[in-house]
């Protein structure tokens, strides 16, 4: 008989509710108050002073935070009110509300600092995330095959003779850059396209080469300085890998708590008359 009691569900939701509310006492004892009584602590009265200095730059006086006590207890009159008549039940506002509360103290719980060890592991299984960007300096002659037509391989071949012997060519009128130093990577992509950018890690040092195309035409490109690029080491980019180890290990901490709330529930879906336990 004791046995079969011990194990009654009904049991356990008495003694659970009775340690919460016990716990809720312990925590809120010296406080505690009737339920037909508001009762403001010094710390909301220094709350609403605060505030009011805050927005109108100045000391409330006594009527003044008076008639915010009483604005208070106002709304926490009918909060009571609407509790005691179920509206909080079945409002999508308030369910939603609330879940954010909960998934708020759930975030809010911040992971263990990681140690260098587990920082490098974290870069050696997502080195493509942190590859260095490539640094180049360059300069670029322009040539609009719209504008040269047939012309346009030969008058390339021409500029580029030029070039190699050091005379000066101007090529076609442009908006990019005739000249570039020490520009990562991405702002070329930006400038000239991807396809631009992606070129130049192939292209010789110190010699002029092309035609390179790019997003509006075709380049003839000295290619005078390439660093960077490669893969880096942890002191590197080591703000990155913590940051996005830290928020890794929160998303997983906070699903893992999700899972453990959610297997005290059952979820029945009513379909056709069949009810169903969705795993999620």
């Amino acid at each position: 008989m004791i046995r079969r009691l011990l194990r009654e569900p009904l049991l356990h939701f008495f003694v659970l509710g009775a340690a919460l509310f016990g716990v809720y006492g312990w925590m809120n004892r010296g406080t505690s108050t009737a339920p037909t009584e508001i009762f403001v602590s010094r710390d909301q009265v220094r709350s609403f002073e605060a505030q009011f200095e805050r927005v109108w730059q100045r000391r409330a006086t006594s009527e003044e935070l008076q008639h915010l006590v009483d604005n208070w207890a106002r709304e926490e009159v009918f909060y009571r009110e609407g509790l005691a008549l179920g509206l909080d039940r079945d409002d999508p506002v308030v369910r939603r509300r609330i879940g954010q509360k909960v998934e708020f103290i759930i975030d809010g719980v911040a992971p263990a600092a990681p140690t260098i060890a587990e920082l490098q592991a974290w870069l050696d299984a997502h080195r493509a995330s942190y590859s260095l960007e490539p640094i180049y300096s360059l300069r670029q002659v322009y040539f609009d095959p719209q504008r040269r037509g047939d012309r346009l391989d030969r008058d390339m071949a021409r500029a580029r003779q030029s070039l190699a012997n050091g005379k000066a060519v101007s090529g076609d009128v442009t908006m990019l850059p005739a000249e570039l130093e020490a520009a990562p990577q991405f702002d070329i992509e930006r400038d000239f396209g991807a396809g631009f950018a992606a070129a130049l890690k192939d292209l010789p040092l110190g010699r002029w080469q092309g035609p390179v195309e790019s997003a509006f035409g075709l380049h003839l490109v000295l290619l005078s300085g390439r660093t960077g690029g490669g893969q880096p080491l942890l002191e590197q980019v080591r703000a990155e890998v913590e940051r996005d180890l830290l928020l890794a290990r929160a998303k997983e901490a906070n699903e893992a708590t999700y899972n453990r709330l959610r297997a005290n529930y059952r979820v029945r879906v009513e379909s056709s008359g069949t009810p169903a336990d969705p795993a999620g």
